[in-house]
């Protein structure tokens, strides 16, 4: 197996690194790329995390979506076993009409199942179910020793925490065990109705914990005065009938928009129409349900709006007590800044997540896309990150590539967990990507 070179980048299109590239198609071959390599390694999948989390700038990458094979099901207790290069759109699609749903899913199914693992994965549900990591039951890895070794909560209880969200700093996650949830159908029934601001925003959000299984709020970002945070909410519960199957081709995005044509009239303009497409009072229906978790999927290629810079996103988690001031805050600024970015999302996030560096925590989550332009897009960057910090917040890994390391190390509190468990399993410093290095994440120094 020969390596290829290979120009890559994350999901926003920048930053772009060269790195040497092996596509195993076996797990032997999987192993063989690490024992014959010398220089530092890292695991990718399908290239959906946002940054540079999925980079390795003249090291090697192991492309794993060729290891992708379903191993074995058991349809009494739910527990799938499968490689990690398997997307969770494959096992959508394969068990949603058995019956069968991942329990949570994230706002895209071309990722990964071991890329769902190394960043401990958050879908619209999390206040019932929790993150990805929750629901999974065992995790073979490959270590920088080129030992194999199937790990779970109860026998490597440090190990598993520090994979689970790790960002594959760990190790390369070869397969795992994840339980499915029963789908009493394969569709959705979703309200949706427009809200005024984001005080209210915040209210109708937290009565959706209670009364809905899924919520999801799409903010007009560029929206000021006594219209910040103005938008549409989503709720949804299973809807008690399925729908026909839907054998839908997506359409792609043909070429790189022209910088211009993404400005903060062109924004705000789609903004409105987007809130105004829901009536005053409401509405209701019942959808697929890759068209309600995965609604950006239908439009491939959609990274390609944000011109040939590419683009970078932000998303943060403020904790309930903070989260009123914080987010008035972030909004403010990002509006203020006139930084072009389509709707914005916010949901609710119910608690810790399993992994040392999972991002979840209680609170309220934000998620909002910037064009880059310049120097000018970093330092508006910069001042997110210190009012999230100012209110107690952290910012995830997944999506991120401005994050400075003095910031990480305040905001995820089991750093030092997880260091030490580098230190054990991978001394030498084997796994690494640009954004650990960007970070410090193996050390402070």
């Amino acid at each position: 197996m020969r390596a290829k070179t290979l120009q890559l980048s994350g999901w926003g299109r920048r930053p772009v690194a060269q790195a040497d590239a092996y596509r195993p198609e076996k797990l032997s071959e999987a192993k063989a790329v690490l024992t014959t390599t010398e220089t530092s390694l890292l695991a990718r999948g399908n290239g959906r995390s946002y940054g540079d989390q999925a980079l390795n700038s003249g090291g090697v990458v192991m492309l794993t979506e060729r290891l992708d094979r379903l191993m074995s099901f058991d349809a009494e207790t739910g527990e799938l076993a499968a490689e990690a290069g398997i997307s969770l759109r494959d096992i959508q699609r394969l068990f949603v009409p058995r019956g069968w749903i991942l329990p949570v899913s994230p706002g895209t199914g071309f990722a990964t199942l071991g890329g769902a693992i190394a960043n401990d994965v958050h879908g619209k549900n999390h206040d019932h179910v929790g993150s990805f990591g929750s629901h999974v039951t065992w995790i073979e890895l490959l270590l920088a020793s080129g030992e194999v070794k199937r790990i779970t909560a109860e026998s490597d209880p440090a190990l598993f925490a520090a994979t689970l969200g790790g960002c594959g700093l760990t190790g390369v996650i070869l397969s795992a065990g994840v339980r499915l949830a029963k789908a009493p159908s394969n569709a959705y029934r979703v309200t949706e109705r427009r809200i005024g601001d984001l005080t209210s925003f915040m209210a109708a959000l937290e009565e959706a914990r209670h009364n809905s299984a899924y919520s999801v709020g799409w903010i007009d970002g560029m929206a000021r005065g006594a219209h910040l945070g103005r938008g549409v909410l989503e709720t949804a519960d299973f809807a008690p009938t399925s729908l026909p199957e839907q054998q839908k081709h997506a359409k792609r995005v043909p070429f790189d928009f022209p910088g211009f044509a993404l400005n903060g009239l062109s924004v705000s303009l789609f903004n409105k129409f987007y809130d105004r497409r829901v009536p005053v009072t409401g509405r209701e229906r019942t959808t697929y349900y890759s068209n309600f978790l995965y609604p950006l999927d239908a439009l491939r290629d959609w990274n390609k709006i944000y011109g040939k810079k590419g683009f970078v996103q932000f998303q943060c988690v403020i904790p309930d007590v903070t989260a009123a001031e914080g987010l008035k805050w972030l909004l403010e600024e990002i509006s203020a800044a006139r930084a072009a970015s389509f709707l914005a999302v916010l949901k609710t996030l119910g608690g810790d997540g399993r992994g040392m560096l999972s991002f979840p925590t209680r609170g309220y989550t934000l998620a909002l896309d910037f064009p880059w332009k310049d120097a000018s897009t970093t330092d508006l960057m910069r001042r997110l990150e210190r009012i999230t910090l100012n209110h107690g917040g952290r910012i995830y890994l997944a999506k991120d590539s401005a994050l400075s390391a003095e910031g990480f190390a305040e905001m995820y509190p089991r750093l030092g967990e997880f260091r030490s468990v580098l230190e054990e399993v991978d001394p030498q410093g084997r796994f690494a990507s640009d954004q650990s290095r960007r970070l410090k994440i193996r050390s402070a120094s």
